[in-house]
Order: C-alpha cells, then structure tokens, then sequence
C-alpha cells in the first residue's frame, strides 16, 4: 500500500491541518495572538500536548519575550511550552531555551506514500487499551528518568486517546506486552501516535512488526503520519517501511 505522493508543500499543508484538527478536538481554548494560537485544554491541565503556545510564523522575538509570553498565556499551568510550525525559525532559539533550562525536540512529520517491505516473522495482535500500562509508564521513565507522571496524567491521557479512537497493537512474550503502537483516525486520516519497545526486548523487529500492523490496519486512509524525533534512529525505519518527510516542527518544553 502507499497514498499518492504530494509536493512538499502539500504535504506539510496537510500535516498542519492534521495537528491544528487534533488540537481544535480536544482544546477549549484556541485563542489567536500576534503569531500563532494559543490552545489550552482546561479539562486536561497536565497534558502539555494540548496546554502550549503555537508559534506559526517567524515570530522575530527574542527569547526572552517568547518566555515571557508563554508565562502569560499559559498561566495557572505547572509546565511552560512553545511549539514552532518552522523548525527554521526556532533553530536560532535553541540554545538560548536550552540555556535557561528547557528541553528541545526537533520532529519530522512523515507522510506514507511508498509500498511496505515483506512482512517478518513477529506476530503482532489488538490489545485492550489497558494492556500495555507498564509500556507507556517504561516510556515515561525514559523520557523523564527523574519525575513520575502527574498523579491525574494517565487518566487525562488514557481519556483524550480514546475520544480519538485509540487502537493499540502489541507483540507480547510469555504473555506479557513488550512493544506497541497505538493509531488513532479523524475521517481520512490517522496518525501512528505512539511506538515503543521495552529496552530489553529492541533488536529483535518488534518495533518494524508493531509499525506495520499499525499501517496495515490504516489501508483506507488518505492521508498516514507518523512523527519521528529528526536526531534520532526511529526515522530511519519510518523511511524503510513507506514514509516520507512532509513537514519538520520544534517543540520547547520547561515541565513542572
């Protein structure tokens, strides 16, 4: 399978409208400033996915005012984070965020377009969302070895997943879930939103057979995305199994 290929400016067009929909879904508050939006999801406090500046143009601020206009429009929340729809403008910004103690992840958006590879021997199934509880904690330890989750996160998460029609595919050993993915659709179109293998279990084709399944179980769509960190590996299996780039983001985070 694979969906028709568009220009890049299509693509990326597509992409934006993807995450703009997600966000107008759950957000209650999408409120338009000087270069971008502001969404916040009041029901959701912790979800900083859904709590955040979007900056959707070259802003031509310095640092400092971007933090500062962050603590207003996100005030009352325990985290801070802007979000830059061009990874070019922001680039400039990184090492100031970095220096005042913020995190920074620069995402590929990617688009599947191209056939899919043979198939592996890894059997992959449909699990209740559930399932996979001690993976999605794993994840979060790893993302974030020195702080737990919230108290009230994985309820806030579990619930805004499932509004979106969660489903989730798992290899398991001996009964236990090792690696999943989690794919979730609008319409015509879906997002992988989530892929992870447990640390001693990687190397072994979970995350290609878990990644497949997911894109097999979204043939219909028009429109396939998965987002990959752009200084990481995953990305290059995303290229090996059909995707393509389409738009590239950055995102900067002070959590609590």
């Amino acid at each position: 399978m694979g969906a028709a290929e568009l220009s890049d400016h299509d693509a990326a067009a597509r992409a934006r409208a993807w995450r703009n929909a997600e966000h107008a879904a759950v957000c209650d508050v999408l409120d338009p400033w000087a270069h971008g939006t502001v969404v916040r999801a009041t029901r959701y406090p912790s979800y900083f996915a859904f709590n955040l500046v979007r900056v959707e143009e070259d802003p031509a601020m310095s640092v400092e005012e971007l933090m500062a206009f962050a603590d207003e429009a996100l005030a009352g929340l325990a985290h801070r984070r802007v979000d830059f729809d061009l990874a070019t403008a922001a680039e400039p910004m990184r090492a100031a965020f970095q220096a005042k103690g913020w995190r920074d992840e620069r995402l590929l958006w990617m688009r599947h377009e191209a056939p899919l590879p043979p198939r592996i021997d890894v059997a992959v199934e449909e699990v209740p969302y559930d399932a996979v509880d001690d993976l999605r904690l794993a994840w979060h330890r790893e993302d974030f070895p020195d702080r737990d989750p919230a108290p009230n996160f994985r309820a806030q998460a579990r619930e805004v997943d499932l509004l979106h029609g969660a489903r989730v595919l798992a290899v398991r050993e001996g009964g236990v879930a090792v690696a999943f993915a989690q794919l979730e659709r609008g319409g015509s179109t879906a997002e992988i939103t989530q892929v992870y293998v447990h640390p001693e279990y990687r190397g072994a084709g979970h995350g290609t057979a878990i990644t497949r399944a997911a894109i097999e179980a979204a043939r219909d769509v028009r429109d396939l995305w998965i987002v990959a960190d752009d200084e990481d590996r995953p990305k290059m299996l995303y290229s090996r199994l059909g995707f393509r780039p389409a738009w590239m983001t950055m995102e900067f985070l002070r959590p609590p």
